[in-house]
């Protein structure tokens, strides 16, 4: 189950170790390279070059937590409660505990940049149009990264995949609907 930046760490798997597996499910993936100009908004374009750039990104992500802060909570459709913020903070308590999610935003290949990401993402890209292997796609409406037109990219591009639209949703969709996610995983997974 693939989504996010683990998208592409997964994907990439996938593409290099065929043999290993059985299926992949994924939701707001990168799917193709990204764009600055394929971004759903502008405050999303913005946010993401503060975040590249180097001091302005450092004090954003390490010092203001600004990825479980304000980030996750407006990807998500509806509000977390106190409990989930917590809990998604935990692993995150120092500037040191958040080297991971302060280097993400460098890695993600935006405008052909970083060249390995966007290569990798590229060549994955066109293995998942080629490959037979089952696929289960969920989408949500609007999406954030898997606007309308991926979605479209998407059933149109990649065979042996079943598609489920979860409803309203941004990026954080296993938030918006989990129960369907999971039911859907498990019938898809008995039947591959």
């Amino acid at each position: 189950m693939l989504h996010d930046w683990g998208s592409g760490l997964g994907f990439h798997y996938a593409n290099t170790n065929r043999d290993n597996i059985k299926g992949i499910a994924f939701m707001e993936a990168m799917v193709k390279p990204l764009t600055y100009k394929g971004m759903p908004s502008a405050g999303l374009r913005v946010a993401f070059r503060m975040m590249r750039t180097p001091v302005i990104g450092w004090l954003m992500i390490s010092v203001a937590n600004m990825f479980v802060k304000k980030l996750l909570p407006d990807m998500i459709v509806r509000k977390l409660s106190k409990e989930e913020i917590d809990y998604y903070e935990m692993p995150y308590p120092t500037v040191a505990s958040r080297k991971a999610v302060r280097v993400w935003p460098n890695e993600v290949p935006l405008d052909g940049k970083p060249k390995y990401s966007y290569e990798s993402i590229k060549a994955y890209g066109e293995w998942l149009k080629e490959s037979n292997l089952p696929k289960l796609f969920f989408y949500a409406q609007p999406g954030a990264i898997i606007l309308e037109e991926t979605v479209e990219y998407i059933k149109s591009n990649f065979s042996n995949m079943k598609s489920v639209d979860i409803g309203e949703g941004l990026h954080f969709i296993q938030e918006d609907n989990p129960h369907l996610i999971g039911e859907e995983i498990s019938r898809w997974y008995k039947e591959i």
